[in-house]
């Protein structure tokens, strides 16, 4: 238990900030009036895709850490600092999350940014899109109204599925930055062969696929409002 918010803290926060920001600049990328600077960037999001997660963290620690020591090479936080709700220990808590945090966005954004592109082209594509055209509808209101919401579903499905599994990619990225989580919980379990700890943490993690596919039925309605559940 003591483990859990520190994965929860760093992973869901990382992974939720890959999926707004990736999901905005894949919808960016499939607009017809964006720059081409903007989807010039299309190869590097795939570049960043195919890069793991552990070797942007080796990386960063070269760089920002050894290179330009600006940023902690890993830990929670100082070993002087007590973890507590005081400006000084959250402060530091938050600059040693910054490297794994950002290795952990920089590898899922560009799955999301390419997900949602490729979402919004096969849209836009679509019957009821053309005869929104006919009909006079400007490009604004058809890209940001219709075409955005419509190819969000299926990456908000993918959200779902990421978070559930968001421990199995934390195992390499916590043992990297000595990150206390559950990950690093599980790299210990398997090097001592401590099967009933293993056995927790794989409950953990299924019960964590199924509280999140329910958040994602309950939300599916907000999101487009033609799914109701009816009695």
């Amino acid at each position: 238990l003591r483990a859990l918010p520190w994965t929860l803290g760093l992973l869901t926060v990382s992974t939720i900030i890959a999926f707004l920001v990736g999901s905005l600049f894949g919808a960016w990328l499939s607009w017809p009036r964006a720059p081409r600077v903007v989807k010039a960037v299309v190869p590097l999001l795939m570049t960043l895709t195919a890069i793991p997660y552990y070797l942007l963290g080796i990386l960063m620690i070269f760089f920002f850490a050894i290179y330009w020591p600006i940023l902690p090479a890993g830990a929670a936080h100082a070993y002087d600092i007590v973890p507590g709700l005081n400006f000084e220990a959250i402060t530091n808590i938050l600059k040693h999350a910054i490297l794994p945090a950002a290795s952990l966005v920089l590898a899922s954004i560009g799955f999301w940014g390419l997900g949602m592109r490729g979402m919004m082209i096969t849209t836009m594509g679509e019957d009821y899109m053309k005869l929104a055209e006919y009909k006079g509808l400007t490009d604004r209101r058809m890209f940001f109204r219709y075409a955005i919401r419509n190819a969000l579903l299926p990456q908000v499905t993918g959200l779902a599925i990421q978070m559930a599994f968001i421990v199995s990619g934390s195992v390499l990225v916590e043992v990297i930055f000595a990150y206390p989580g559950v990950g690093a919980l599980l790299f210990r379990a398997i090097s001592a062969n401590d099967f009933l700890l293993m056995q927790g943490i794989l409950m953990f993690v299924i019960v964590a696929i199924g509280i999140s596919l329910l958040v994602i039925d309950l939300l599916y309605p907000l999101i487009d409002p033609r799914i109701r559940y009816q009695k």
